[in-house]
C-alpha cells in the first residue's frame, strides 16, 4: 500500500514538474532603418506681424 502511494506521488510530481516548465522561441527579424526627411518652413515674418497685431489688442486692455 505504501509503495503504491509513493509511486503514485512520484508520478504526480513528475507530471507537475513537466507542466510547470515552459519553453518559448521568439524569432527576431532584421530591422530596416530608413532615413527620414523632414522639411520645416519657418515664417518669422508672419509671426512678427501677428505679434504686432495682437500686441495692439493687449495694450488696449
Amino acid at each position: 500500500m505504501i509503495r503504491k502511494m509513493v509511486v503514485f506521488t512520484g508520478v504526480l510530481f513528475f507530471f507537475f514538474i513537466q507542466a510547470c516548465s515552459t519553453r518559448h522561441e521568439v524569432a527576431v527579424a532584421p530591422v530596416e532603418i530608413k532615413p527620414i526627411h523632414i522639411i520645416i518652413d519657418v515664417n518669422i515674418k508672419v509671426d512678427r506681424a501677428l505679434d504686432n497685431f495682437f500686441g495692439d489688442i493687449d495694450k488696449a486692455k
